[in-house]
């Protein structure tokens, strides 16, 4: 079963004036089934919380992880949840 979760997740190295959030959130788009938002933290890390099916939430986290992304992650700290709902799509913040 594919349940719905949510994933929150801090992104943290280079990701903040590389586009990292259009990227996630086009990234999240052409996933599908994924609400939610990437927003830049003071502390220089990119927080991305993503609400849908476990699946498609798994697919944003490894991209996130990966080599892909703008800019050079150094890590990435993440919690799953469940879902608050509230958002209509995917934006950045």
């Amino acid at each position: 079963m594919n349940e719905d979760v949510r994933l929150t997740a801090w992104v943290r190295g280079r990701v903040q004036g590389v586009g990292f959030r259009w990227f996630t959130r086009a990234n999240a788009l052409e996933i599908g089934g994924i609400a939610g938002f990437a927003l830049n933290l003071d502390d220089g890390r990119v927080q991305v919380v993503a609400e849908g099916p476990r699946e498609n939430c798994h697919r944003l986290l490894e991209w996130l992880c990966s080599d892909d992304t703008p800019g050079r992650v150094e890590g990435v700290t993440e919690i799953w949840g469940t879902p608050r709902g509230g958002y209509a799509g995917f934006d950045v913040r």
